[in-house]
């Protein structure tokens, strides 16, 4: 083991890690831990993780809430020396199927990541990317 690779580092450039569940909401808790735990192994202060369990966790509720019967709930998470990147996606039974971005959830998940984006290609997925630095700072 070399210097840096201890339980606590994550590599860089990056890491990437996925999760793929059934698009419901009884599995949320499942991303928002895996997200908690890569804040926390990247050494993200205590009010970054927190934040980004939260948005996470509006994110897939989001998605979920448009999503397929059946389909899945695709999370990736690309872990970098100080941001965490995240891309939430499901398919919708229908292409024109919006997700409303004049909400309250819209406007927490805004306040609680440091970037967000709605993505919709037309054809049946719609997605949701997310960026967390690792400080908590004020906005």
């Amino acid at each position: 083991m070399g210097a840096g690779d201890g339980p606590g580092t994550v590599e860089t450039p990056g890491s990437v890690v996925e999760v793929r569940t059934s698009a419901s909401a009884s599995l949320i808790p499942t991303i928002r831990a895996v997200a908690s735990d890569l804040a926390a192994r990247a050494d993200f202060d205590l009010d970054a993780i927190s934040d980004l369990r939260m948005a996470v966790d509006e994110a897939c509720a989001t998605l979920v809430d448009v999503a397929a019967p059946g389909s899945s709930l695709r999370c990736t998470f690309d872990v970098r020396e100080e941001l965490i990147r995240v891309h939430a996606e499901v398919d919708t039974a229908d292409a024109a199927t919006p997700v409303s971005t004049d909400t309250f959830g819209w406007r927490v998940l805004q306040t609680l990541a440091d970037e967000v984006e709605l993505e919709a290609n037309g054809s049946g997925t719609v997605g949701i990317r997310l960026h967390k630095r690792a400080d908590a700072a004020p906005r």
